[in-house]
């Protein structure tokens, strides 16, 4: 019967420890924060899978995808949700990533699977350039005034 009490006893005590972990936000800042996991650990054991030769090569495409979009949404978790604004094409990527995977692992995969990821992966850095132009556009225009003017300055001087 003392065995029995004690463990009822270290069940209470656990359960009042996790309540007042629940109360002090403990478990909402871990949930907020590492939600990505549910989307990284799948991904990540796909590719585990794969290179541990227990799945076929076809996982490397949802694996590459569930990698590539949790580390976008860890970035948003660290520097704020409105990096979305600029990080959206990461979802084309997301899916050049896992079939270029595909290509550069399955020695079976015929070349079209190579030119989907390409073709992803260039409309994917397409829309990045394109969007980084709208929100830094003053900033490259800066960028490339000064880089003009440093070449004039110390550039050969041409005859007219």
């Amino acid at each position: 019967m003392a065995r029995n009490s004690y463990s009822i006893g270290m069940l209470l005590i656990g359960l009042a420890v996790l309540l007042l972990l629940g109360k002090l936000g403990v478990f909402h800042f871990l949930v907020s924060f590492l939600w990505p996991l549910v989307l990284l650990i799948p991904g990540l054991l796909f590719h585990f899978l794969f290179f541990n030769r227990t799945l076929p090569a076809g996982v490397l495409v949802p694996g590459g995808i569930l990698s590539t979009y949790a580390l976008m949404f860890f970035y948003c978790n660290i520097f704020g949700w409105g990096s979305m604004s600029y990080l959206w094409p990461g979802f084309i990527l997301g899916v050049a990533v896992g079939l270029y995977e595909l290509h550069l692992f399955d020695r079976s995969s015929d070349r079209g699977v190579l030119i989907g990821a390409m073709v992803l992966g260039i409309i994917a850095a397409v829309f990045f350039g394109i969007t980084l132009l709208f929100k830094l556009g003053i900033y490259v225009i800066a960028l490339l005034l000064v880089l003009a003017g440093v070449a004039i300055i110390f550039g050969k001087p041409k005859a007219w």
